[in-house]
C-alpha cells in the first residue's frame, strides 16, 4: 500500500522509514518522492538565505524563536515541494533518475544540506555524451574532504566567481587538509584579498605573483616579491603604503605557503581548525592579518554570502 508522503513531518525521522523501505525496491513511487526531498531541500536553502538577509531585531527576536523559525521553514519547504507540482526541480530530478535505473538509496544518518542539494544539481544534468571525459575539479560540500588532484592548470584571472572557485578549489581543498579550515573558508579569503581575481598582484612584466592572500614578503622571506601601493589602517585612520609581497610560481605554493604561516605562528592558534565561519574572520584580524577595521565583517560576509554559495553550486553543476 503506497505511503501518503505528501504528509511527511520533517521534524520526524520516523515518517521517512516508509519511503526507504520503496527504495530498497527500486520502485517509481520512492524516485519521485525522493526528488521531491530534494526539492524540498532546495527550498528550504533558498527561505534560509532570505531570513538570513531579513533584518533582525524586535521584542520577539531570541535565539529560541530563530530556532522555531527554522523548523518551521523545514516544513514549509516539504509542503512547497508537494503542493501544486511544486517548483518543478523535482520533475527534472526524477526523469534522469528514472532513466538511468538505478535504485535510489536514502542515507540512514542525515546528510548536510549543502551536499544535498549539490546531489539534486547532479541528478538534474544531461548523462555525458559517449566518450566524454569529466573534469578532475569540482567543488564538494564545504569543508569535505576531496580526492581532487592539486596540479589543475593555472587559468586567466577576472572571470568571474564561479571560474575563481574553479581556479583555486584544489589547493584550498590541500589546505584545508593541512589546517583544519573549510576549503570554502579560503576560497573566501583568497576572493576578499583578490576581488575574486580581478586583482590579484601583479609582476613588473604583467606575469601574475599567484599570492592570493597579500602575504607580505618580510625580512624572513627570500623568494621573488612583488611591490605595491597598499591601503593600511592606522589608529582606524587609513592610508596609502609602498609594500612588498610574496610572489609564487603557481597557486599551490600560494595556498602551502599560506598554510604553513597559519599553521607555524602561534598568534594564529586559534584559526586552524577553526569550523565556525565568524570565529574564523574574527580570529584572524584579532591576530593582525590586516589592519581593515571591517576586515572579519566582510571576510564572513563572503563566506556566509550567495556569492561564494552559488559559484560552488554551479561549480559542482558544470563538473559532475
Amino acid at each position: 500500500m503506497a505511503a501518503d508522503f505528501s504528509q511527511i513531518n520533517t521534524l520526524d525521522p520516523n515518517t521517512l522509514s516508509g519511503l526507504k523501505r520503496l527504495t530498497k525496491e527500486n520502485s517509481p513511487e520512492a524516485v519521485k518522492e525522493a526528488a521531491k526531498q530534494f526539492e524540498a531541500l532546495f527550498l528550504q536553502q533558498v527561505m534560509k538565505s532570505m531570513r538570513e538577509a531579513t533584518p533582525k531585531g524586535g521584542m520577539f527576536d531570541s535565539e529560541e524563536s530563530r530556532m522555531y523559525q527554522s523548523m518551521l521553514d523545514q516544513q514549509m519547504a516539504m509542503q512547497l515541494s508537494t503542493r501544486g507540482g511544486g517548483i518543478g526541480l523535482a520533475r527534472v530530478i526524477e526523469r534522469q533518475m528514472s532513466a538511468g535505473k538505478e535504485p535510489v538509496t536514502l542515507p540512514d544518518g542525515p546528510v548536510s544540506l549543502d551536499t544535498s542539494i549539490r546531489r539534486s544539481f547532479d541528478a538534474a544534468l544531461p548523462p555525458p555524451a559517449a566518450g566524454a571525459a569529466k573534469s578532475a575539479v569540482a567543488a564538494p560540500a564545504a569543508g569535505a574532504a576531496s580526492d581532487i588532484p592539486a596540479n589543475m592548470p593555472n587559468m586567466p584571472a577576472g572571470a568571474g566567481p564561479r571560474a575563481f572557485v574553479e581556479r583555486v578549489w584544489p589547493q584550498a581543498v590541500e589546505a584545508s587538509r593541512a589546517t583544519g579550515i573549510p576549503a570554502r573558508f579560503l576560497v573566501a579569503q583568497a576572493a576578499l584579498e583578490t576581488g575574486w581575481g580581478k586583482h590579484e598582484l601583479k609582476n613588473a612584466d604583467g606575469s601574475p605573483s599567484y599570492n592570493l592572500f597579500n602575504i607580505k614578503a618580510g625580512k624572513s622571506w627570500s623568494g621573488d616579491t612583488v611591490s605595491t601601493s597598499t591601503t593600511e589602517y592606522r589608529n582606524g585612520v587609513s592610508a596609502k603604503e609602498s609594500a612588498r609581497f610574496r610572489a609564487y610560481g603557481s597557486y599551490a605554493e600560494s595556498f602551502r605557503d599560506y598554510a604553513r604561516l597559519i599553521g607555524n605562528n602561534p598568534r594564529y592558534a586559534g584559526v586552524v581548525g577553526q569550523t565556525d565561519a565568524t570565529a574564523f574572520a574574527r580570529g584572524l584580524q584579532s591576530a593582525g592579518y590586516a589592519t581593515d577595521p571591517l576586515y572579519a565583517d566582510k571576510l564572513a560576509r563572503i563566506i556566509n554570502g550567495n556569492t561564494l554559495r552559488t559559484a560552488l553550486a554551479a561549480s559542482a553543476t558544470r563538473n559532475a
